[in-house]
């Protein structure tokens, strides 16, 4: 087996099936995006929400346990907290 084909298989042992996990990931997103779309701020918001989505998909979809992505998880929301507490009030772009 190569290098590529061990990488996969490993992941889909974490990340779950890649169709099943893409699936819901989009989904995700989508009922993100219909229900809050006058929240949705800056881009690094939303491609934060994007990045915990596809994470949150992967710990469905496959090793609820993996530590990896719930970290990830946090630091995707640590990222826009620091923003926000550096921001001058509640927001980031003039949006509350």
């Amino acid at each position: 087996m190569d290098y590529q084909h061990e990488v996969l298989n490993q992941r889909e042992s974490t990340h779950g099936d890649y169709k099943d996990t893409a699936e819901m990931a989009e989904d995700l997103k989508a009922v993100i995006a219909m229900n809050f779309p006058d929240k949705l701020g800056l881009s690094m918001q939303k491609h934060s929400l994007d990045l915990i989505a596809t994470k949150i998909a992967r710990l469905c979809c496959g090793d609820i346990n993996c530590l990896d992505s719930w970290e990830d998880i946090a630091g995707y929301a640590n990222l826009i907290s620091e923003r926000l507490s550096k921001a001058e009030g509640p927001q980031l772009d003039g949006r509350n």
